[in-house]
Formats: C-alpha cells, structure tokens, sequence
C-alpha cells in the first residue's frame, strides 16, 4: 500500500496523469471532439456516395437520351408531361391512406 502511494506522489507520474486527462477532456482536439469529427466524416462520406451514385445515372440518362430519339421522347413524356397535338394526357396520382 505505501509503495502504490509512493507512486501516486511521484512528479512524473502526476504531470503525466495530468497530462492526459488535459488531452483527454479539455484540449481542443479532446475525446468528444474526435468523435463528432469522425460521425460527420461518415456523414459526409455517405453523402458522397449518393451523389456520385447519381451523378452517374444522371450521365447515363444523359447519353441515352443524346443517342436515340426514341429514350428522349419517353423521357420528355414522362417526367414532363409533354404529348403531341393530337393527344390527352392522364395523370394519375395514388394517394395514400391516411391513419
């Protein structure tokens, strides 16, 4: 027991207990810091995925739809309603049953 205490008193050792609890709670780079930095890093990561994930269908669509006329017009009649003179165009929206 009094040499554990002999220990715990020796300068050394308390500057460098004190040493990493400074670098573990208070320095700017502490414990909780590095963690959030880590979270947002997977954040952002995720993100990029997903964004190259379609720009990647977004340039596919783009050479389909610069290649044949016939993708260009789906395409056209699909996301932007568009129809040819002589046509009618319905468009039916499903809604969801409300709890």
């Amino acid at each position: 027991m009094n040499r554990l205490l002999d220990i715990f008193r020796n300068k050394y050792f308390l500057s460098a207990a004190a040493f990493a609890v400074w670098m573990l709670f208070f320095d700017k780079n502490d414990m909780l810091s590095q963690y959030e930095y880590r979270t947002e890093v997977h954040k952002l990561q995720e993100e990029k995925d997903f964004y190259e994930k379609e720009t990647a269908q977004v340039k596919k669509d783009l050479n389909e739809l610069s290649t044949n006329l016939n993708t260009a017009e789906k395409f056209a009649r699909e996301k932007y309603f568009m129809k040819k003179d002589n046509e009618d165009v319905f468009v039916i929206i499903k809604e969801t049953p409300k709890d």
